[in-house]
């Protein structure tokens, strides 16, 4: 039985890490439909595995890292048709920065709740900013040393492979934590209000991401909205559609990209959807932390005054009647 129960979930392990890879190998393609070349070097504005890694972390533990390799190193062999030393480091090192980024944060404490400001606080800057530029640097510094990046577009092509590896943190990571609490929806949610947050979500971005107009500053009431009535659950999936509907539009050289270089489209990418995630993120975290702190102000006045009715005195007793003689009763 003990033997059966181990095989059980040896058998379970690796079928998790097998998932993990097949979805780090699939989003992998997906990030690679809209890829930019920098420098001769090809990246993308949004890299989704780096964000499917460190939830996967998040959910399961360390244990489940060799998915997270072999999904790395599927992705690297696509990619350069064949296996190379060159392509094991990079491997590694798109392995080790999730990996290092799930460490940050389980030391500070984090929750994936992401219930409060710290949460996503220590998200934004160990979970994105801090634990990619690992998987950035090995990246670059391979390319250096085989000869295909010179030393004067070293900075040029960090910056972008650093800012996608981040973005997907920022953006997919949110929503798979999301997606751990999903439920069914109840007939009383405000389904009248996430309808028209989505169609208003959906005009405003497009419009803002391809108007020549310049008005790209629309999709933060949209982000406000979400954040504040529907918390992470309406903010990450709002970001995550602003952010990939402005990479089509980057990509595409329309709206307001349009008329720029491809370095300047992608810083222009690189702050847009820092913005747009720093928005999400932080103005959730803190909406979720003041409604929880007043819930539990509500319970916590609720039962002191439970408390307060136990042990007040009860109505005093009936007196006996001062004109009735001693021992008889009315």
């Amino acid at each position: 039985m003990i033997r059966s129960e181990g095989t059980s979930r040896r058998v379970v392990i690796v079928l998790q890490m097998l998932g993990i890879a097949a979805a780090y190998y699939a989003s992998g393609r997906l990030g690679l439909l809209r890829k930019v070349t920098v420098e001769g070097s090809v990246v993308t504005p949004l890299w989704p595995p780096s964000g499917i890694a460190l939830a996967s972390l998040l959910y399961l533990g360390t244990r489940i890292w060799p998915g997270i390799a072999l999904g790395a190193l599927l992705t690297v062999i696509a990619l350069s048709d064949g296996l190379t030393f060159w392509g094991l480091a990079i491997t590694a090192g798109s392995t080790l920065a999730p990996l290092c980024s799930f460490l940050a944060l389980r030391a500070v404490g984090f929750r994936t709740e992401l219930d409060r400001l710290r949460d996503g606080v220590a998200l934004v800057f160990l979970g994105a900013l801090g634990g990619m530029v690992i998987s950035s640097t090995t990246g670059t510094v391979v390319q250096l040393l085989n000869g295909s990046l010179s030393g004067s577009r070293f900075w040029a092509v960090w910056s972008a492979w650093w800012a996608g590896d981040a973005m997907g943190v920022l953006m997919v990571t949110p929503l798979l934590l999301v997606l751990r609490k999903a439920r069914m929806p109840r007939a009383d949610d405000r389904w009248t209000e996430a309808l028209a947050l989505a169609v208003v979500a959906v005009t405003a971005t497009t419009f803002a991401t391809r108007s020549p107009l310049s008005m790209i500053y629309l999709l933060f009431p949209v982000l406000v909205w979400a954040a504040l009535r529907f918390q992470l659950a309406g903010s990450a999936p709002c970001a995550l559609l602003m952010s990939v509907m402005a990479i089509v539009a980057g990509t595409e050289g329309v709206g307001p990209f349009g008329g720029h270089s491809v370095l300047e489209v992608m810083l222009n990418l690189c702050v847009l959807n820092g913005c747009v995630a720093l928005t999400a993120l932080l103005l959730a975290a803190i909406v979720t932390e003041h409604n929880n702190i007043r819930h539990e102000t509500e319970v916590a006045c609720e039962e002191l005054a439970a408390l307060v009715e136990k042990l007040a005195p009860g109505p005093p007793g009936r007196l006996p009647r001062t004109d009735e003689p001693p021992g008889e009763s009315g």
